[in-house]
């Protein structure tokens, strides 16, 4: 829609994509490719594009899944690196934008605050606030794709701890990394076990005096090559196109299986894990202690660490690790249940993300406002009752964009198919209100359990579970036919 003659217009585009990260600009990438003739703009609302691999700065970030899957299947990952920093991810990420004619299409400092659906006109009313004007523009379009994953990344979890401003030093959370902040030669405490925090000790472990990781339990930590010899030799003999294709495949069928066992065989995977971390380990190290988790692998997501880095700065004596709960922050450090106190510098709050569905985008559908809670997911990547709406979150088992690739192309594929049949609503609903349904995401991740009543349900069949299976998702978004008894197309009353 031409709105150059009307200032007081409204912008209209037949989709809008939500986040211009590693999700957004993949989404931007199937859409200019399988759906040229559609208009579409990507809506950042931070001044850059990257997502999370421009937003987080803190020392060491890294991925924690080889970049071979991870990385777009349309662009060769090429480093040598499997396990890569956030910096080269960041320029891998703009690379793919630049290539793919997507970056005249992403509008910086667009955060969208509302949407409201129209069943008459069949239109979404997107309210945005620009962070570098102050203006709030609306704009309309067809479909809305929501690729801002499900952290909410203005904030990061940080638990009370009590007698937090008694501490006279810095306390940082990941998050909220400051520039400035210098660590070099003094005591360090990260909080935290997850996949921040062990990517966080090693890296600071190189120039601190000491770090100490401070864990209430233990988690699933898996030594990793950061390099994949195979991938590398495969790219050398058959190119680039060729050597990356064959190496995704290995990939995926490798984290399929180690995903398998470790469900199928828990008390083996735990032990081979265990046995792992003993090995590099030093003679006589408390293992059971601090790598001994009291749960299954894959019941929280399987930290790694590359080239065994943790082990390493531990074998070193340049980190350690202490399994006890904090009773109070003091003026030193922090006094534990244990009765011992941590003498440190400088502590990082490693506790976490906050979750929220759809990036806090506030829904409205014909006027009654959308519960993420009331909603059923479609296919893992849409709402029931929620037309013309779509969301991208990845895999929690594997690589993150395995999924959300698959999901783009499947978008492409039902917008083919409406077009096809001159629709232009397309509906999910659920058959049988009855149906058992458990959370969409399935797992006994803190961060999800603090939020689990706020996010969308998966039912107990397809197509409203949500498969974690590649090879399952390939047949059933790549292959099988788009229509379903699940989905409702109909055509608007109004035309535009």
């Amino acid at each position: 829609m031409d709105t150059s003659s009307d200032p007081d217009a409204v912008e209209d585009l037949d989709v809008i994509v939500i986040g211009a990260g590693i999700s957004g600009i993949g989404a931007a990438r199937y859409l200019k490719e399988e759906q040229p003739r559609r208009s579409f703009a990507v809506l950042e609302a931070r001044g850059a594009t990257g997502g999370t691999w421009d937003l987080f700065r803190y020392a060491g970030i890294r991925s924690d899944s080889d970049l071979h899957t991870f990385g777009y299947e349309f662009k060769p990952w090429l480093d040598e690196h499997a396990i890569a920093d956030g910096s080269a991810i960041l320029r891998y990420v703009r690379e793919a934008s630049a290539e793919n004619g997507v970056d005249d299409r992403i509008r910086l400092h667009h955060r969208v605050l509302t949407a409201a659906w129209t069943s008459g006109t069949a239109r979404w009313t997107v309210e945005v606030e620009r962070a570098d004007t102050g203006e709030r523009p609306a704009l309309t379009c067809n479909w809305l794709f929501c690729a801002g994953g499900y952290y909410r990344y203005d904030e990061g979890c940080t638990p009370h701890f009590e007698g937090r401003e008694r501490f006279a030093g810095p306390v940082v959370h990941p998050q909220h990394w400051p520039e400035d902040l210098d660590t070099a030669g003094k005591r360090v405490l990260v909080i935290g076990s997850g996949a921040t925090a062990v990517t966080l000790v090693p890296a600071l472990a190189d120039t601190a005096a000491h770090v100490t990781m401070l864990q209430r339990t233990p988690s699933c930590i898996m030594p990793v090559p950061s390099e994949d010899g195979f991938a590398n030799l495969a790219l050398r003999l058959l190119g680039e196109e060729r050597g990356y294709r064959l190496t995704r495949r290995k990939n995926i069928a490798q984290q399929l299986a180690v995903w398998r066992f470790c469900r199928r065989f828990p008390l083996a995977a735990r032990r081979l894990l265990r046995a792992l971390a003993a090995k590099q380990l030093p003679e006589g190290y408390p293992v059971d202690e601090h790598f001994n988790p009291p749960y299954s692998p894959w019941d929280q997501r399987l930290c790694v660490v590359p080239d065994g880095d943790l082990f390493r700065v531990i074998s070193a004596g340049t980190a350690s690790v202490v399994t006890d709960r904090i009773t109070t922050f003091t003026e030193r450090g922090v006094l534990l249940q244990s009765g011992r106190e941590l003498e440190v510098d400088v502590i990082v709050t490693a506790t976490g993300l906050n979750v929220q569905a759809l990036g806090g985008v506030g829904l409205t559908v014909d006027g009654a406002p959308v519960r993420p809670a009331d909603t059923v997911t479609y296919k893992g990547m849409m709402l029931s009752g929620v037309p013309n709406l779509a969301y991208a979150v990845g895999y929690t088992n594997a690589s993150w964009t395995l999924k959300v690739g698959l999901l783009c192309e499947h978008l492409c594929r039902l917008l083919a198919v409406m077009d096809a049949g001159g629709h232009d609503i397309c509906l999910p609903e659920v058959g049988n209100p009855a149906m058992p349904t458990r959370p969409f995401l399935d797992f006994a991740a803190g961060y999800v359990r603090r939020v689990v009543d706020e996010l969308p349900r998966q039912g107990d069949r397809p197509p409203w579970s949500t498969s974690t299976d590649y090879h399952a998702d390939v047949e059933v978004l790549r292959r099988l036919p788009v229509e379903d008894p699940g989905l409702r197309f109909s055509t608007a009353a109004v035309s535009r």
